[in-house]
Parts: C-alpha cells; structure tokens; sequence
C-alpha cells in the first residue's frame, strides 16, 4: 500500500501547480510588426488622397471628344454687330379712312393701280348727310342773315350820331351869332331883354345836348366795337362749320391724297361702307424702308441714328418700337443716300446692325453654351487634352461670330463651345 500512493500524491501535485499546462511563447520579430504598420499607414494616406481628390474634382462625365466643339481662344478685332432679317416695307403709307358711311355708287379704279393726288378712287352716297349740309346751309344762312341785320343796325345808329351832331354844332353856330347880335341891338333897346333871354337859354340847351350826344356817342361805340368783333367772329365759326358739312359731302368722292400705288381697296358697286371704315391705302411709289425683329437681349444696345448696312448700301435706325412680342421688338431702318435697285415689297434682307465701335480683344467663338451657361463659366480643355475642366469667366459683348472675353481666359487655351445641356451640373468632362 506504500507504493502505491507516492504516485497519486505526485500527481495531486502536479495538478494543483499546473506544471502539466505550462507551454514557451515565442515573441514575433521587430521587423513583421514595422511591415505591418506601414501596410495600414499606406492604405489609410491612399484613402485620404483619393476622397481629397474626388471632393475636390467635383462630378465628371465621359464624353466623347468627336461629339463636341473645341474652340481656341484668340486675340483679334471684335466687331460689334448683329445680323438681322429685315422686310421691305414702302417708306410711307396713306390709309384711306371713310369719313362719313355710304352707299358705293360708283367705282373707278381697281386694287394694285398707280395714282396721282387727286385721282378720283370711289364715289358714295349718303341721303341722310346731304339733308343734314342742306339743313345746315339754311340754319347758317339764317344767322348770317340776322347778324347782318345786327350790323346794319349799328351802323345805322352810328350814322344817326353824326347826323345828331351835325345838327346841333349848326344850331349853335346860328345861336351864337344870334346872341352876337341881339346883344349890340339890346344896347340900342331894339330887343328886349326877354328875347336874349330866350336865345341865350337855347344856346346853352343845344350846348348841354352837343356834350350829351358825345358822351352818347363813345358809349355806343365801345359797345358797337366789342359787339361788331363777337358778331365777325360767330360769322367766322359758322361759315367754317358750314364749309366743314360741305366738305364732309365732298369726300362722298373718295380721291387719292398724294402719288402712289393703291392696295388692299375691294368693294363693290352697291356696298354700305360704314363710317371709319378702311377703304384701302397707297404707297409711295419706289421708296422702301426696312423693318425688322431683333432680340430682347439687344433692346438697351439699340438706338436712334444707329448704323446698318445692307450689301453695300448705308441705313440708320429711324424708329424703335419698345414693345416686346415673344422676346422680340421692332424697328424701322431708312436708307441714307440711295436704296438698292429691284428691291420689291414684302421681300427680306440679311442686314448688319452696329451696335459699337470695333476694338482689339480675346475672342472665342459664339457657340451654344452661352445659352446654357449665360456667359457666367465654361469647360476649359487641359493641356493635355484629357479633360475639361469648368472654370468661371466673364464674357462682354457678343456678334454672330465672335464672343468678347472679358476676364477667365488666355490667349491659346481651348475651350468647349458646344451646347451644355447634358452636363451643366458637371465639374469635369473627361475626354475620350
């Protein structure tokens, strides 16, 4: 029994001291822990630079570099011009208006004729307006009749004045002698005193009624002046009322007011023409002018006397009308010296309206993009042509042809001029 138990005991031992279970580490080499670190240091700096460089790249879009416009930029002369579309209009227009409405009693031309003043065109009737001048005529007559009365009547208190007057300075001189007279001889008693009386107190009555008459006679004509003017001048209304109601009857016969060619005149024998009615108009013959539609953008750029030139031939804005219609407004332009030769109504015209003075400048090419980008930025082409990048820039003045740099750009650079449409929320363009 001893025997056995020294080994159960050792193996107590054993156990409780874990001597069974101990095992040697061995620590990893230096140089596996440096490979390690440097791994991930790589790595985390690999992803630092490329999210810097996808934020600061912004979006990109593959395009295809054989779809879109590339265009250098330049330095040259920028004309500032636009090409317009002008029409042949005549340069002056007469409409024919119907003063008073009317029956077509009579026609004597036909549409598309060339007239001279006072060719006779239409004639209409109208029953009622010649009753109503007749009417006129006697109602005018009338008055005038009484206002002659009226003068007449004056003019004969006038002449009364006179006659008065010459009456009583004859009375007084007859008196005055008398007095003479009977004075010398009441010294001798060959009159008597009564008698002098008598003929000296008639010689003051007419003397008092001569001073009466005249203060009588500058009132009535004061009078008589301001009312003679007030008659002459309802005379002058009437009769031009008169002359006004003939007149109206007269253009009953529509006749052509200056020389040229009639058009858009179609009626009929028997046709009412109201009053006011367009009857029609006449062109002055072999004289044009251009009118034309430019675009809003231009409408503070455009002006009176400005400059245009059709072929070799010189115009000059004559009238701006500043309403604007679906984005355009009109203008008229008249030739300056001479108009061309065969040019007909109705017929259009490529023309190039000036708006400044040329001036040296950096110039791209007009393209699209400006209606996309409003001339705010635009794709640069790198250098080495892989890209284009957006950048801002300022661009000035615009023709057809040409757009003016103002700020952004270099001379030599390339940029994208064609339309922006698919990509204008891009950064890049990367060019295939």
């Amino acid at each position: 029994m001893t025997m056995q138990s020294a080994p159960s005991a050792q193996k107590a031992s054993d156990k409780i001291s874990g001597a069974g279970m101990d095992r040697k580490i061995v620590k990893p080499s230096t140089s596996l822990k440096k490979v390690k670190w440097a791994s991930i240091i790589v790595v985390f700096i690999a992803l630092i630079a490329y999210f810097q460089s996808t934020s600061n790249s912004g979006k990109a879009m593959k395009v295809d570099s054989q779809r879109i416009a590339i265009s250098a930029v330049t330095s040259g002369i920028f004309e500032d011009f636009i090409p317009i579309r002008a029409r042949v209009i005549p340069a002056k227009t007469v409409y024919l208006d119907a003063i008073e409405g009317g029956r077509v009693e009579r026609i004597l031309v036909e549409d598309g004729v060339t007239l001279n003043a006072g060719d006779l065109i239409v004639e209409l009737s109208n029953a009622s307006l010649q009753l109503s001048v007749l009417g006129n005529e006697a109602r005018v007559a009338e008055q005038l009749n009484n206002m002659r009365s009226i003068e007449l009547s004056l003019e004969q208190n006038r002449l009364q004045h006179k006659r008065n007057l010459v009456d009583i300075n004859y009375q007084i001189k007859l008196l005055t002698r008398q007095v003479s007279r009977e004075d010398e001889l009441m010294k001798t008693g060959a009159v008597s005193k009564s008698t002098y009386a008598d003929t000296t107190d008639t010689l003051e009555w007419y003397k008092a009624r001569l001073a009466l008459t005249l203060e009588s006679q500058a009132s009535d004509k004061k009078l008589q002046e301001s009312q003679l003017v007030f008659l002459k001048d309802t005379a002058m209304r009437l009769e031009s009322n008169l002359a006004i109601s003939r007149q109206n009857l007269a253009n009953m016969n529509v006749r052509a007011p200056v020389n040229g060619k009639l058009s858009g005149f179609d009626f009929e024998v028997g046709q009412s023409i109201d009053k006011g009615e367009r009857l029609g108009q006449i062109d002055t013959p072999d004289d044009f002018k251009l009118t034309a539609l430019i675009d809003e953008f231009y409408l503070s750029r455009v002006d009176i006397n400005q400059h245009a030139t059709f072929e070799n031939y010189q115009l000059t804005v004559s009238k701006i009308y500043p309403q604007v219609t679906n984005g355009q407004f009109e203008v008229d332009l008249q030739f300056v010296d001479q108009q061309p030769d065969g040019i007909r109504r109705g017929q259009t015209v490529q023309t190039k309206l000036t708006l400044g003075d040329s001036s040296e400048a950096l110039l791209i090419p007009n393209g699209a993009f400006y209606q996309d980008t409003g001339g705010n930025w635009i794709f640069v082409v790198t250098a080495d042509s892989n890209e284009a990048v957006r950048r801002p820039v300022r661009l000035g003045r615009r023709n057809s042809r040409f757009i003016e740099v103002l700020d952004g750009l270099e001379v030599g650079e390339r940029v994208v001029t064609s339309p922006y449409t698919s990509y204008q929320d891009m950064q890049r363009l990367k060019l295939n």
